[in-house]
């Protein structure tokens, strides 16, 4: 994903995204919380394949958000946010596709993104 398509990202909202991106909903109580440090990981091993399912990644931590201009108490509420490590996957269509405790493996989000219908007419 090029400088500024990710700078414009993050100033849209996650409703604004519908259509455009998946959105990979990643939140956690502290920076610190080693759930999330896998979940980056995982993540940056990934990215070129993340990059080429449009998939943005939605980082709440704390009271802050990377990734879009929603606030995080607005996400929270939205999702049904519990307090510790949750990932969510969005599709295109805004609809909840995922949801874990525990972060997902590349494999998974895989899996999921190339057996959307979106995903599968793009590959045409």
């Amino acid at each position: 994903m090029s400088l500024l398509l990710a700078a414009a990202l993050a100033q849209a909202t996650i409703a604004q995204m519908k259509w455009e991106r998946r959105i990979l909903l990643i939140v956690a109580q502290t920076a610190t919380d080693p759930q999330l440090a896998e979940q980056r990981r995982i993540l940056a091993a990934w990215r070129k394949e993340s990059d080429a399912r449009d998939l943005t990644i939605v980082e709440i931590v704390g009271d802050r958000v990377s990734g879009a201009a929603d606030s995080a108490t607005a996400v929270r509420r939205k999702y049904r946010l519990p307090a510790g490590f949750t990932a969510i996957l969005i599709g295109k269509d805004g609809g909840e596709k995922l949801r874990s405790p525990r972060p997902f493996p590349a494999a998974a989000l895989a899996e999921t993104i190339d057996a959307m219908p979106m995903r599968r007419a793009g590959q045409r």
